[in-house]
C-alpha cells in the first residue's frame, strides 16, 4: 500500500472502515455455533445472505476471518482476534441501546399538555381517555389557559404539545389543523334578541356590549377579527365556563364556541341568535416549537386528535 493510500484510508470515517453491528453479530454467532448455517438462522437471515455478509466483512478488513468446510466453519487466527474485538463493540452497543431505552422510558413516562380553554374543557378529556387506554403508564398533566399562554408554555419548554383556537399560529410554533369550530351568539331565553325574526347584522353585534373572553384568547381573537376590532365588552372573563354561566344568568349576550353550549341550547337555557355577515368559523390547531416535531406520547396524542 502506498503512503497516499494509507493516508486516504486513515482519513476515511469509521463508518467506512469498521464493519456494522449486523456483520459483527453474525461473526460472533459463527464463533459460538461453529456453523455458518446455524449462525444465519440465529440472526434471522438466509445462509447465502450470511455468506455474502461475511465475505463483505473480510474484504472490508482485508483479512480472512473464517475457514469454511463441509464439517463447519472455523475461525482463522485473525478471525479469533477480530471476534474478541467484535464482542467488545457489541457489548458497548448493547449498553448504548439500554441507555437510549431508559431515556425513551423517562420521556414516555409523562406528557405535559397545554390547551386553550374550549379545547381543554370539551375535546381533550376524550382524547386523553383514549391515550390512557393506549399508554396507561404515562402520567399526563394538563395546563389550561388562553392561546397566548399556551404559546408561552411551549416556548419556555414547560409543555410538550399545545392546542390553540385563534386565527394565527403564534410566532415560534409549528402547527397542524386538527378540527374546525364555529362561534355563535347566544343569550338567555328572556333577552329581546331571543324573539328576533331576522338575523343580527355585524353593526348590531359590534354596537352591543357583550360578555366576552379576555384578550389573548382564541375566541376573542376570532370575534375581534370578524368585527374589525369593534367588539364591546360588557364583562371580560378568563374562562368559557364563566362566560357561559353569565350568559345563562341573563347578564347579557355572549359569543361562544358551538362546542361549549350544546347542552345549554338543548335545554333552552341559552338561545342561539342568527348573525349575517360575520365570519365566525375557526380552525383548531395542535402546536409545538418550530423544528421539534412531537415524539412519544405527544405524537400519539396528536394522532388521536385526528381520529
Amino acid at each position: 500500500m502506498s503512503r497516499a493510500e494509507g493516508q486516504q484510508e486513515r482519513s476515511a470515517s469509521l463508518a467506512h472502515r469498521v464493519p456494522d453491528l449486523a456483520a459483527l453479530e453474525l461473526l460472533l454467532a459463527v464463533a459460538r455455533l461453529g456453523s455458518l448455517g446455524a449462525a444465519a438462522r440465529e440472526v434471522g437471515i438466509t445462509q447465502p445472505a450470511a455468506s455474502s455478509r461475511l465475505r463483505s466483512m473480510e474484504r472490508q478488513l482485508g483479512v480472512a476471518l473464517v475457514d469454511r468446510s463441509p464439517r463447519g466453519s472455523r475461525l482463522t487466527d485473525a478471525g479469533a482476534l477480530v471476534t474478541d474485538w467484535a464482542r467488545r463493540v457489541v457489548e458497548a452497543a448493547a449498553a448504548f441501546d439500554a441507555g437510549a431505552r431508559a431515556l425513551r422510558d423517562r420521556r414516555d413516562s409523562r406528557l405535559r399538555v397545554a390547551a386553550s380553554m374550549t379545547i381543554a374543557e370539551y375535546l381533550l378529556p376524550g382524547w386523553l381517555l383514549a391515550l390512557h387506554a393506549e399508554r396507561p403508564d404515562t402520567a399526563v398533566s394538563l395546563l389550561a389557559g388562553n392561546s397566548a399562554k399556551v404559546a408561552e408554555l411551549l416556548l419556555a419548554g414547560d409543555a410538550d404539545l399545545g392546542f390553540v383556537e385563534g386565527l394565527d399560529v403564534p410566532t415560534g410554533l409549528d402547527s397542524t389543523v386538527i378540527a374546525h369550530d364555529r362561534l355563535i351568539v347566544v343569550t338567555a331565553p328572556g333577552h329581546p334578541w331571543a324573539r328576533r325574526r331576522r338575523p343580527l347584522t355585524a353593526a348590531e353585534l359590534a354596537s352591543t356590549p357583550l360578555i366576552l373572553r379576555e384578550r389573548g384568547s382564541g375566541t376573542r381573537q376570532v370575534l375581534d377579527a370578524a368585527l374589525g376590532g369593534l367588539a364591546r365588552p360588557l364583562i371580560e372573563l378568563s374562562s368559557t365556563t364563566a362566560v357561559k354561566a353569565s350568559a345563562v344568568s341573563g347578564a347579557g349576550p355572549s359569543v361562544l364556541s358551538e362546542l361549549a353550549v350544546g347542552e345549554e341550547l338543548s335545554l333552552r337555557r341559552l338561545v342561539s341568535i342568527p348573525v349575517e355577515g360575520v365570519p365566525l368559523r375557526r380552525a383548531l390547531r395542535a402546536v409545538w416549537p418550530t423544528g421539534h416535531r412531537p415524539t412519544g406520547p405527544a405524537r400519539e396524542l396528536l394522532s388521536l386528535t385526528r381520529g
